[in-house]
C-alpha cells in the first residue's frame, strides 16, 4: 500500500507539473490545420529547410548534460552588468529608436509605434520560478510596468527565453496586438489574450499592422515547451517601416536562408542576430559568433547588432565570449557592429554605440575557446 501511495503521489505530481499554465497550449482545430498544410510539415512535426539534427554524430545527451554541469566560473559576470536607464519618449517623423534589455528582448520605437520583441522580464527562463539559471546581476533594471503602452508584441518562437508566461501576463493589458510565428498564438490564448488580438504567420506570410509591414521568413531552429518538439513554427521577421528595413533574426543556426533573405529582401538597415548560447554539441541550432558576422554579410546588413547574450547563461562558454568573438570577426570582415549597453538607445542613422563595456567585468578572464 505504501508503494502504491508513493506511485499515486508521483503520478499526481507529474500531472500537476505538466499542466502548469506556463507550458501553454497545444495547437488544435483551424490552427493545427494550417500547420499541417505547411510544405515543411512531415506528418508529425515541422522540419527546417536543411537537415538539422539537434546534436552531431558521436555526441550523446549525457555528454551534453555533463558539459553543462562542468564548472566555469566565467559563465556569469563577476560584477553587476552596467546599464543605462532607458528613455521611451516618442520619436519624431520617421526616426527610429531601439532599446535592448538583454538576451533577445528589445523595444523598437518607430513611426509613432512601440514594438516589443521577445520580452522576457522574469528572473529565469523556465516554466518554474524556482528552476533554471538566474539572470545576471544588474540586468533586472526594468520591469514590464516601466514600458510605454505597446502597439505590438512580436514573438519569434515559443521557447522560454523568448516567450515568457509571467511577462505576457504583465503585458497583455497594455498591448494592442500580438504577432507570432504560426502556432505560438495557442499559448497566448491560454494566457488570456483574445484571438482577435493575435496574428500568426508562417514562413513567407506577411501582415500589415498599424502601418508597419512584417514578413515571416525561415530560420534554422526548433520549438517546443513540453516534450514534443516542432509543433509550432520558428521564424525570423522582416520589418519594413516608412524609412527602414530591419531583419529581426530570432534564434537560428547558420544556413542558406540568410543569403536568400538578403537577395530577396535586402539590403537591411539593421540586422539583429543571435550570437550566443552556442556549442559544438548543438552546432546547427545556434550560430557561433563568426557565423553571425557572415550571416550579416549574407543579409547585406548595413549594421549588425548581436543579441541572445548578456543576461542568461544557457551554454558553457564565458558569458561575454559571444560578443568578444563577434566584435573580432566583424573587424576582420569589415562589418559595422553595434554594441549598446542594456537600456542604451540606438538611433538609426544617427547613433550606433560601439563601446566594449563588457571587458572590465571579469578580471583575469581569457577563455575565448
Amino acid at each position: 500500500m505504501f508503494v502504491l501511495l508513493i506511485l499515486f503521489l508521483l503520478f499526481v505530481l507529474v500531472v500537476f507539473a505538466l499542466n502548469v499554465p506556463a507550458f501553454g497550449g497545444v495547437p488544435s482545430g483551424a490552427r493545427l490545420a494550417r500547420i499541417r498544410a505547411l510544405p515543411n510539415y512531415n506528418g508529425s512535426s515541422l522540419d527546417n529547410l536543411s537537415d538539422t539534427p539537434v546534436k552531431p554524430p558521436g555526441v550523446s545527451y549525457l555528454d551534453m548534460i555533463r558539459g553543462m554541469l562542468k564548472k566555469n566560473v566565467n559563465r556569469r559576470p563577476a560584477l553587476p552588468v552596467p546599464f543605462v536607464r532607458p528613455v521611451f519618449s516618442a520619436m519624431e517623423g520617421t526616426e527610429a529608436r531601439l532599446t535592448w534589455f538583454g538576451h533577445s528582448s528589445y523595444l523598437l520605437q518607430v513611426d509613432g509605434l512601440n514594438v516589443l520583441v521577445d520580452p522576457v522580464f522574469s528572473p529565469r527562463t523556465s516554466p518554474f520560478s524556482f528552476l533554471g539559471t538566474r539572470q545576471y546581476p544588474g540586468t533586472d533594471f526594468l520591469s514590464p510596468e516601466d514600458l510605454p503602452d505597446l502597439d505590438i508584441v512580436l514573438i519569434t518562437h515559443d521557447h522560454y527565453d523568448h516567450l515568457d508566461y509571467r511577462t505576457i501576463l504583465r503585458l497583455k493589458h497594455k498591448t494592442r496586438h500580438f504577432l507570432t510565428s504560426l502556432g505560438a498564438g495557442v499559448h497566448l490564448e491560454k494566457w488570456g489574450v483574445t484571438a482577435d488580438r493575435i496574428t500568426e504567420l508562417a514562413w513567407g506570410d506577411a501582415a500589415d499592422l498599424f502601418g508597419l509591414s512584417f514578413r515571416a521568413l525561415p530560420a534554422r531552429h526548433f520549438t517546443g515547451r513540453k516534450f514534443k518538439r516542432n509543433q509550432t513554427v520558428w521564424s525570423a521577421f522582416v520589418l519594413q517601416t516608412a524609412a527602414y528595413r530591419l531583419y529581426l533574426g530570432g534564434d537560428s543556426g547558420y544556413d542558406v536562408h540568410f543569403k536568400a533573405a538578403g537577395d530577396v529582401y535586402g539590403p537591411f538597415d539593421l540586422a539583429l542576430l543571435e550570437c550566443g548560447q552556442y556549442n559544438v554539441y548543438w552546432p546547427h541550432i545556434h550560430m557561433f559568433p563568426e557565423q553571425t558576422v557572415q550571416a550579416a554579410i549574407d543579409l547585406r546588413a548595413k549594421i549588425l547588432m548581436p543579441v541572445h547574450w548578456g543576461k542568461f547563461t544557457l551554454a558553457m562558454h564565458d558569458w561575454n565570449e559571444p560578443v568578444i568573438r563577434a566584435v573580432k570577426a566583424a573587424a576582420e570582415k569589415n562589418v559595422r557592429i553595434c554594441t549598446p549597453l542594456m537600456g542604451e538607445s540606438v538611433i538609426l542613422d544617427q547613433f550606433y554605440p560601439e563601446r566594449q563595456w563588457w571587458l572590465n567585468l571579469d578580471p583575469g578572464s581569457n577563455n575565448v575557446g
